[in-house]
């Protein structure tokens, strides 16, 4: 299982890196995991967007779906041969309003997944928590079958206790870590801090900060989750177009 960012701030754009968006490889599938600002621009680079077997969306901020709309245009209107005739979205019915959106007519159609049914989507295992944030999110543990390497993604999401049982032993832990560890008040991302506290509680084996704050240093965010973590966690950031092998 192969993971390239495509993007990872949080909210809004930033020296030429956009919002969340991810694609996980396995086997010839294309999975797109949420699909902010530039990614489609970002996904050419490395995927002919027509390839794509499914996007998943985890909510609906616009931080995580920015480009949904311009790529159910790109199905629409680019000449190419493509993998699915109709690409599937895959989101939750939590929201029907933007759930009702990723139907765009010939081009895309929405599909629901539910926290109590297990999504089998190609070589992929594919399991959601609702996590703690002020629209309905979920958090995703992806499986490969063939290898049962596990990559949990938390969404956005506070910390809560419920993510260590969740992200159990995962080979990969996608964290949103949108503050640094000193962050007070009121939070509905987590800090450096948190996230190292969870991949370590959790006995994840590596740890990828996402959902990155535009201001301050970014290697004190990873020595700050390296500091909780432990030595046990191998901690990194999430970079532009890095791949991750799982």
């Amino acid at each position: 299982m192969k993971l390239t960012v495509l993007g990872y701030y949080g909210g809004y754009p930033w020296n030429n890196v956009g919002t969340s968006s991810y694609l996980i490889q396995s086997g010839g599938y294309n999975l797109l995991l949420d699909c902010g600002s530039e990614a489609l621009l970002t996904l050419e680079k490395v995927l002919d967007p027509l390839q794509l077997d499914a996007v998943l969306l985890s909510h609906y901020h616009h931080d995580h779906t920015a480009d949904v709309g311009v790529l159910q245009y790109y199905w629409q209107l680019k000449n190419g041969s493509k993998k699915e005739a109709v690409l599937p979205i895959y989101g939750h019915t939590q929201d029907p309003l933007n759930f009702g959106a990723l139907t765009w007519p010939n081009s895309t159609v929405g599909k629901a997944y539910s926290e109590d049914q297990t999504l089998d989507l190609g070589p992929f295992e594919l399991t959601f928590m609702k996590t703690q944030h002020p629209v309905p999110a979920f958090a995703i543990k992806l499986v490969e079958k063939v290898s049962q390497k596990v990559l949990v993604f938390t969404s956005d999401t506070a910390y809560f206790s419920g993510l260590v049982s969740f992200a159990q032993n995962a080979d990969m832990l996608m964290t949103d870590t949108n503050f640094y560890a000193d962050k007070t008040g009121k939070k509905w991302h987590m800090t450096s801090a948190e996230s190292g506290d969870l991949a370590k509680l959790a006995h994840s084996k590596r740890l990828l900060l996402t959902h990155l704050p535009q201001e301050g240093s970014l290697d004190t965010l990873v020595q700050e989750a390296q500091t909780s973590a432990g030595t046990s966690v191998q901690v990194e950031r999430a970079h532009k177009l890095r791949t991750y092998q799982i």
